[in-house]
């Protein structure tokens, strides 16, 4: 029994071993890209700021290009879970739940000069890389489904739904732009506000 016991802490502790390991990379390689850029990520960068020797990311990575679509798809979630946070947060009204969707962008974790820093580490890949092109592909096809949805739940005509959300992704990612690159033009409140008066326009 008790060596029963030693042998399943044996494993859970490995598991978890190799969750932190696997977990600390994706943090070091957000962090170089974020401070060093795409030129800068490099195995022995990536290696030296988690604290593992090179030849860990290459058990846990087939390289450089797959830890950062990785990556990619850890911020992914991230935000995914801001997004979805923000939309619980707002109540049952509809109206609520899509001011909330759009203006989450213009907030924490979301609104961030760190954040901004690996955003353009990202998007520099994006027509080089397949992997990446497709990654940014299905993330804002996402968000605007997400857009779509809520807009959909205010009432607005489904055959509006795509044009809106276009319009409405290309509103929000330029106030976020903006925003993080010189927070000192407009504030978060500000961004918010322009954001809920194009929602109020729109919806019937």
């Amino acid at each position: 029994m008790f060596k029963g016991i030693r042998l399943m802490n044996r494993v859970t502790f490995s598991r978890e071993s190799r969750d932190f390991r696997r977990t600390s990379l994706i943090e070091a390689t957000a962090q170089c890209l974020a401070e060093l850029g795409v030129a800068g990520t490099s195995v022995r960068a990536i290696c030296a700021r988690a604290g593992v020797s090179p030849g860990l990311l290459r058990h846990y990575f087939d390289g450089v290009d797959a830890l950062i679509s990785e990556t990619y798809r850890d911020t992914l979630d991230r935000l995914d879970g801001a997004l979805e946070s923000a939309v619980a947060a707002a109540g049952p009204d509809p109206r609520a739940q899509l001011i909330a969707y759009a203006t989450a962008s213009f907030r924490p974790p979301i609104s961030d000069s760190h954040m901004l820093a690996t955003w353009i580490a990202y998007w520099s890949m994006v027509k080089a890389d397949p992997a990446m092109a497709a990654l940014h592909g299905e993330s804002y096809a996402a968000y605007r489904a997400g857009l779509a949805t809520l807009l959909g739940a205010c009432g607005v005509p489904a055959a509006e739904h795509g044009e809106l959300a276009i319009e409405l992704t290309a509103l929000i990612d330029g106030l976020w732009l903006e925003l993080t690159l010189d927070p000192t033009t407009f504030g978060a409140d500000r961004a918010c506000a322009i954001a809920t008066r194009w929602v109020d326009r729109v919806l019937p």
